[in-house]
């Protein structure tokens, strides 16, 4: 195992600095001004780490060049592509009118069969239902316009009594329109679509449970009404999309878990579309152009296998997790391909770093429920670090120097800023990579007594207590963890933390600024040395700071272990 990188400098206190806190500073307190900090990347978390903040024991898996949401065909490329373009270009005019057509009298249709109905807690009346045939019907020629003039289909339906939940992966928006000709399904779908012409109100008719998916109170809700429905058979049986999102149906990303948490039985449908000239995924790709691509197709593929059934076990309460492993696991075995831990919030990182105009997006891709999971990190948060990294400007391999790195934290070019920037460096290569600002990022944002040692840092920083810290105030707090530093670096940091531009840092100033450059409470290192932290609360979370998270790179074995210690 490779050698364990320092960090001079704690970005937190350990525990063994508590017995410390309270009393004078040593000689060689005075000599090396704060504690060290080592930090060392291991294979498996520590299973001593206290019990009231436990991590799951995940690996970390390196650096993937894999986009589960990447178009393989997003440009019209070669002789053939082009010839069929053209030969097609009569029948797309065709096929456009036919799309056209069908969409206004399934909409018209649906509009009559919502007419009046307020009642919307219980089933579609059936009369009401019998006018959605014709949608139903609408929606087959829909199919038929965009080419898919047949569809194979591999074993049936399971009956709504014995499976009244069914789950698929998600490749196309042809999906959707597809289980609604076949099946009429209550879905599960974002708030966002009932907003969209036509899609809104047709989904209305499918007595549709929207979700917001960054709202806990909301999932919440969708998950009570996923059992209130799935319990009585006088509802359609419900269909969701577990993975959240598109994508190229390559491989599968991580599940949500709210189909698995009523524990009722499952049947998993694939969905697969053969090809090999047009990719008809919906990928990192426009809808207008996916859907004239599909135009000028003279036929589009498209396989359904309905699997069997999984039931939860019958002989010890399964948790949510593992019903959806065991799902996952059936899915994959069917279509050939592996399952990762991607999610939606990589294709919103995906889509962040392409408006910023970076030349390959792909590199932002990190598998985010696993660094979500280890870390607890939020999807703003992540978001935001995004933001932060991009600012570096990397390039086009997504590496950032450390020159790139001091510019945008604003620092200068010393021991400590080295040393922040090496804790980064897994590959010990002089570069880092978003995978690597992100996971150091949010070991730090994890760490249980990260607020309170943002608090105790303004407060002490505060010379005057008077809840605000002023330019002057500021660099005196700064020089014993810098050193010297000239009035221009002190004003670019000073600006980093003054968010409002009010001359001044107030309290929510220095803690957001913080919450988005969690490496920088490194520079107020020295102020933990003399003050103890709130006694009731520290009492409790103490022995969480000797937790080593491992974050495992299986192909360089390189490592960084973090443990917290004083010199």
């Amino acid at each position: 195992m490779a050698a364990a990188k320092d960090l001079k400098t704690p970005l937190l206190p350990s525990s063994d600095d508590y017995g410390r806190l309270s009393q004078p500073p040593s000689d060689a307190d005075h000599q090396l001004h704060n504690p060290q900090l080592i930090l060392d990347v291991i294979d498996h978390l520590d299973p001593s780490a206290s019990s009231n903040h436990e991590t799951p024991t995940n690996e970390f898996p390196g650096s993937t060049t894999v986009d589960p949401f990447r178009n393989h065909t997003p440009k019209i490329e070669g002789v053939y592509e082009w010839v069929k373009l053209l030969i097609c270009a009569p029948i797309a005019l065709a096929r456009l009118v036919l799309f056209a057509f069908c969409l206004a009298i399934g909409y018209l249709a649906t509009k009559f069969a919502l007419s009046g109905w307020k009642d919307k807690q219980n089933p579609m009346p059936k009369w009401r239902c019998r006018v959605m045939w014709i949608t139903r019907l609408c929606t087959r020629g829909i199919l038929f316009s965009f080419g898919y003039h047949w569809i194979q289909r591999k074993g049936k339906p399971a009956p709504r009594e014995i499976a009244p939940i069914i789950v698929s992966n998600h490749v196309s928006y042809i999906d959707p329109i597809f289980f609604f000709y076949e099946l009429f399904p209550t879905i599960v779908a974002s708030e966002s679509h009932d907003s969209m012409p036509f899609v809104g109100t047709i989904i209305r008719a499918m007595q549709v449970i929207y979700v917001d998916r960054f709202s806990q109170q909301s999932r919440k809700h969708a998950v009570n009404e996923i059992k209130r429905k799935a319990s009585s058979d006088r509802f359609p049986r419900l269909l969701l999309f577990p993975e959240g999102t598109t994508t190229n149906g390559r491989l599968l990303i991580s599940f949500q878990h709210g189909a698995f948490i009523p524990g009722y039985p499952i049947q998993p449908v694939v969905v697969r579309y053969p090809h090999v000239h047009f990719d008809q995924s919906w990928g990192h790709i426009s809808l207008a152009t996916l859907m004239f691509r599909m135009f000028t197709q003279f036929h589009n593929f498209m396989e359904v296998e309905y699997l069997p059934i999984v039931s939860p076990s019958e002989h010890h309460k399964e948790s949510a997790v593992r019903f959806a492993e065991k799902t996952g696991r059936a899915m994959a075995r069917s279509l050939n391909v592996v399952q990762t831990s991607h999610s939606f919030l990589d294709y919103l990182l995906l889509s962040k770093a392409a408006d910023s105009g970076h030349e390959n997006p792909s590199l932002f891709v990190v598998e985010m429920a696993k660094i979500q999971q280890l870390f607890h990190l939020s999807s703003s948060d992540a978001l935001d670090l995004l933001d932060r990294f991009l600012a570096m400007n990397p390039d086009s391999s997504g590496n950032v120097k450390i020159q790139d790195f001091l510019r945008v934290l604003r620092l200068k070019r010393c021991g400590l800023s080295e040393k922040m920037f090496e804790f980064i460096d897994v590959g010990r290569n002089g570069k880092i990579i978003f995978k690597e600002f992100l996971v150091a990022s949010a070991h730090v944002l994890n760490q249980p007594l990260f607020q309170q040692a943002c608090e105790m840092a303004f407060t002490e920083s505060d010379i005057n207590q008077d809840h605000y810290i002023s330019e002057q105030e500021f660099g005196a707090s700064l020089m014993p963890a810098m050193g010297s530093l000239s009035t221009d670096e002190i004003d670019g940091v000073f600006n980093l933390f003054d968010e409002d531009d009010d001359g001044r840092i107030s309290k929510g100033d220095f803690v957001n600024c913080l919450r988005k450059n969690p490496l920088l409470i490194a520079l107020f290192s020295p102020h933990f040395m003399h003050k103890d932290l709130d006694q009731n609360a520290a009492a409790v979370e103490v022995m969480s700071l000797h937790k080593v998270i491992d974050i495992k790179e299986p192909c360089e074995k390189k490592s960084i272990n973090l443990m917290h210690m004083c010199v």
